[in-house]
């Protein structure tokens, strides 16, 4: 899209009609110790033709790659139909929908979008505002502190199977209100979160509890339980859920007794591709007491005079998405486009076509592990039940593994070193719909190959 920078001109009578002296004034409101010191390792600037070189020669790395990867970005089909519609100029082009009479096409995209959410979540009520997976974990942090009267504490728990990324954003935003976070460690042999070491929390108060499920290994909580214990200690339950998993799997909304208070995750599994890393976005949903807390968009269907339906957002001031002052969140940006995606894409495939990628996944996945732990040196880490990822120990430094796997295009998993140290050389795969038998083979053979490599000396 053309953009044409504002002059010196242009800046000085913007600020003289609002009658400030320099665009840092528009800004006096934030404390000085929160700005930005300096931009010092932002690189030189590029000419328009060297800028267009640099972003072929990056998206040409993506290019004839085996990906193994997952750990929250997941290459599935999309169908081709998801991005002909989505990028008709209606759709590509429309903003945040505040004027209702006419943006009706836009807020019925979203709110059968809120609808599927709901739908896979079995909550009362989804947003449509959320940057992505992680933010929305500490967005989930914050509404959960402002909701929950029963505990009334700045602290929440948080399993240490959560994405390690989605812990550290949420650490990152929340700390600045004194939220603390305070990580569960998980069960080094099962690779999940073990009920008995809950009671060394018993006796502090926590707003929140936070799991995943699948957890960042693949593997299945004991959710039914960990819910329970959650409600039993006046927790609020929040569920970090891959969309595409609850396919197959229980829904948040029917874990233990009372089930999740909030669920959030990324939708970027549900016709968002890869994309070099983004731009994905985020979704979030909650039980009715807690929908006024919920920050972000929320559109709802209604009629009007003429009984005709209509679209609009509900539940909320409009200062909730313009006044920072006045808004339980700053999340107001426009994900509409990756909505649309996800919206025609559910759509198409429909719920039996959910189930079947999400079964498919979980196939081609077991069929990954038993191939490559067959391989003299490869083993299984977490034996439990799982979705489609898993945790495999190699007997050589898993760096260097991969970074041969990467020269013969298979990008062969994720390791695990920098998060997870304790379990040695260790690496994260997945295998999606996407992956064929001949993709495995192909993965197996090399992978063979360079294990039985003796190093060069």
């Amino acid at each position: 899209m053309p953009f044409i920078p504002h002059s010196e001109i242009d800046l000085k009578q913007m600020l003289d009609t609002v009658g400030v002296a320099s665009v840092d004034d528009l800004f006096d409101e934030i404390p000085d110790n929160l700005r930005a010191k300096g931009l010092d390792n932002v690189p030189k600037a590029l000419s328009e033709m060297e800028l267009g070189r640099l972003m072929n020669e990056r998206a040409k790395q993506d290019e004839g790659n085996l990906c193994f990867i997952g750990a929250g970005a997941y290459e599935h089909h999309i169908p081709a139909a998801v991005w002909d519609i989505a990028m008709r100029g209606e759709f590509l082009t429309a903003y945040t929908p505040y004027q209702a009479e006419a943006s009706q096409g836009t807020l019925q995209v979203i709110y059968e979008f809120q609808t599927n959410i709901v739908n896979l979540t079995g909550l009362f009520a989804a947003n449509a505002s959320l940057y992505d997976g992680a933010s929305g974990v500490a967005e989930a942090v914050l509404m959960a502190v402002r909701a929950n009267r029963k505990a009334k504490t700045r602290r929440v728990l948080i399993a240490g199977t959560v994405h390690p990324r989605y812990r550290q954003t949420t650490k990152s935003i929340v700390q600045s209100q004194n939220i603390e976070m305070i990580e569960i460690p998980y069960d080094s042999e099962t690779g999940v979160i073990d009920m008995d070491i809950l009671s060394q929390y018993e006796d502090d108060t926590y707003a929140a509890v936070i799991i995943q499920q699948p957890d960042f290994f693949g593997n299945l909580e004991q959710v039914d339980a960990l819910t329970d214990w959650a409600h039993a200690h006046n927790s609020l339950l929040i569920a970090v859920v891959n969309p595409l998993s609850l396919a197959i799997y229980s829904a948040p909304s029917e874990w233990g007794e009372k089930g999740a208070d909030i669920a959030v995750g990324d939708g970027q599994p549900l016709g968002v591709p890869l994309s070099s890393g983004g731009p994905y976005y985020g979704f979030m949903a909650c039980t009715k007491p807690l929908i006024r807390q919920m920050p972000g968009r929320i559109i709802g269907k209604t009629v009007d005079l003429d009984g005709k339906p209509g679209y609009t957002l509900t539940l909320q001031a409009r200062e909730q998405h313009i006044r920072r002052a006045k808004a339980t969140s700053n999340i107001c940006t426009n994900q509409g486009l990756a909505v649309t995606a996800s919206t025609i894409h559910m759509a198409l495939l429909g719920t039996e076509g959910l189930e079947r990628v999400a079964a498919a996944s979980l196939g081609n996945t077991e069929k990954l592990v038993q191939k490559l732990t067959s391989i003299e040196g490869v083993e299984l880490v977490f034996t439990g039940p799982r979705f489609h990822e898993a945790v495999l120990r190699l007997n050589k430094p898993v760096d260097e593994v991969l970074a041969a796997l990467a020269e013969q295009n298979i990008l062969g998993g994720l390791s695990l070193k920098r998060q997870y140290p304790e379990l040695g050389e260790a690496m994260l795969v997945c295998a999606t719909e996407m992956r064929s038998h001949d993709d495995i083979e192909q993965y197996f053979q090399v992978l063979s190959h360079i294990l039985s490599s003796e190093p060069q000396s």
